[in-house]
């Protein structure tokens, strides 16, 4: 690697991991080599206090020229899912990193690091503890007062020994022992008072299926799985720290001067609305309260990538709230931000009526129809135009015509005149209404010299209203989705099960949707667009041709924050 000579202004642009590791290779740490990790656990689908986790492994790596590992912490069988491992590629993958042939899982090193535990348990740093996880716990003390030692904690390396294999050979029941360090149960850190290093579970694994029953702790795999890789910055949350000693501990059972992990820590993110939990992910998912881990409102990746968030808007997100050492609550509105800001850029525009009701221009033809050309992206003159329908009846929000406006109603209104947008200008005459009072038909003429693009089109209304022809209207089902909480902070209302917080109008289903054709014609999965002046929109998974599903990904403007701050 080239050596590392940064300018004052450069330094000014690292936060704070960066700099560290900058420090490391200017100083020609473990040969000026750079290779970090990301280590997710394959028990759940990945969420976006992940996505800031793999930006930083897979950025940093990046930045500075080395290398990033993907590693499955598959050390818990009972937990853990081939489903989940497909699942977590896809994310970093769709998210803009690779991992190139730096595949690897914890359980490639379950032989050394058994052997390892053999040779602890041989130096007489290691025992075989028969007590119960309740037993264990109480004699640990708290962090004012020491911890009391096993009464199997002076066992023989040969006695500790043969229960250690003993227990792999599946002899003993699953919490019937455990393998602990010995190292100091008055020590004012907790995670130092003769830790478990293994534990005895008999459920199959997902790659080494029946060939161990005992399986090593995080603690004390993670650390040697880093060594084994040649890992040389392992970064990760805040809640590690009070564990960076013990991982030093155990991985100075392997490493010496040349060569040696490092431990670095930032802040998870934390979003308003939000839960980030896995195990109450996973109980929302199975208890049915969401349609699964991919459901839009879902914090996940897939959930957020299935709404039709883009990789870059995430990105763009963590660059944005950034890394530290303090741990804080970041606004969700920060993340719609970057997400509107992206799609606006991108977003092919088109016209859909949510709730529609039909107008019939009664001085325009009987069967004619044109064409109007309008833009497919106002920010990006390259996108080009396309063609849309215009005809006799055309249908437009419900919500745009009033029959009793108030001061400084702008939309359609008797007597009043609106702009079709990319089209005429239109005014209405009349309504027709069914036996209950409901408006059925507005009914409006229009002014042939208005349409876009003729002399007449600079006649100026205060007005502009989108439209869909009604006779070439495609039908549409939209799910306008919205936070998955209703409370600002789940996670600090303990006196309440957080399932009593979910949003009730978190999914609002509407049928009978009115697309312009464009829209439903180029309604390919991974496409966004604007439904104007509505918001923007994706097609979902369970779309397809004539029955045409779209997930609102975002309003055009965050409705929460206003009514917050009214």
């Amino acid at each position: 690697m080239a050596e590392i000579e940064e300018t004052e202004e450069q330094k000014k642009g690292l936060n704070f991991v960066e700099q560290l590791v900058a420090d490391d290779l200017k100083a020609g740490k473990n040969g000026g080599r750079l290779n970090t990790r990301f280590p997710p656990e394959p028990n759940g689908y990945l969420h976006i206090g992940h996505a800031k986790a793999i930006c930083m492994d897979f950025g940093i790596a990046e930045k500075f020229g080395g290398t990033c590992n993907l590693r499955f912490d598959d050390t818990n069988p009972v937990k853990e899912d081939v489903e989940y491992v497909d699942s977590i590629r896809e994310d970093i993958h769709w998210l803009g990193f690779d991992w190139g042939n730096r595949e690897y899982y914890a359980s490639d090193y379950f032989p050394q690091l058994y052997d390892l535990a053999v040779r602890m348990i041989k130096e007489g740093k290691a025992y075989v503890d028969d007590q119960t996880s309740e037993q264990i716990a109480e004699q640990k003390g708290t962090p004012t007062t020491p911890g009391k030692e096993s009464p199997f904690r002076n066992r023989t390396p040969e006695e500790n020994l043969d229960l250690f294999e003993r227990m792999n050979a599946g002899e003993f029941d699953e919490g019937a022992r455990v393998l602990r360090a010995k190292i100091d149960m008055t020590s004012p850190n907790m995670h130092f008072r003769d830790p478990i290093m293994y534990r005895i579970i008999k459920t199959p694994h997902h790659r080494t299926g029946t060939k161990w029953n005992v399986y090593p702790m995080y603690d004390f795999a993670h650390g040697q799985s880093d060594y084994f890789e040649g890992v040389t910055h392992s970064i990760c949350t805040l809640e590690f720290v009070v564990h960076r000693p013990l991982y030093e501990y155990f991985v100075k059972e392997l490493a010496d001067e040349s060569y040696c992990p490092r431990q670095i820590e930032f802040n998870r993110l934390n979003l308003t609305y939000t839960v980030m939990s896995k195990r109450k992910l996973l109980q929302l998912v199975k208890e049915g309260l969401v349609a699964g881990w991919d459901d839009p409102r879902m914090p996940t990746i897939s959930g957020m990538r299935r709404r039709g968030f883009t990789p870059r808007a995430i990105r763009n997100f963590i660059d944005k709230i950034g890394y530290t050492k303090y741990e804080a609550l970041n606004s969700v509105s920060l993340l719609e931000h970057a997400v509107r800001e992206d799609l606006n850029a991108i977003s092919t525009r088109g016209m859909a009526v949510i709730n529609p009701v039909k107008v019939v221009i009664t001085n325009y033809p009987e069967g004619q129809t044109e064409m109007v050309e309008m833009e497919n992206n106002p920010e990006d003159a390259s996108a080009g135009t396309h063609s849309m329908p215009f005809s006799r009846e055309i249908y437009i929000e419900r919500d745009d015509f009033m029959e009793n406006p108030p001061k400084k109603f702008f939309r359609l209104a008797p007597g009043g005149e609106v702009r079709l947008k990319g089209a005429y200008i239109i005014k209405c005459e009349d309504v027709r209404k069914d036996e209950n009072g409901n408006i059925v038909e507005i009914l409006c003429t229009y002014d042939p010299e208005t349409r876009s693009g003729l002399p007449g089109s600079m006649r100026k209304v205060k007005g502009t209203l989108h439209w869909v022809s009604a006779p070439h209207a495609v039908d549409a089902t939209v799910r306008v989705y919205d936070r998955l909480f209703n409370v600002e902070n789940p996670a600090a209302e303990t006196d309440k099960d957080f399932r009593e917080l979910l949003n009730p109008d978190s999914l609002k289903v509407v049928e009978n949707v009115k697309l312009e054709p464009f829209l439903a014609e180029n309604a390919a999965a991974g496409s966004h667009f604007q439904f104007q002046r509505i918001g923007y929109f994706t097609p979902d998974t369970d779309s397809k041709p004539g029955n045409l599903i779209f997930n609102r990904t975002i309003a055009l403007k965050d409705s929460w924050e206003k009514a917050k701050n009214k």
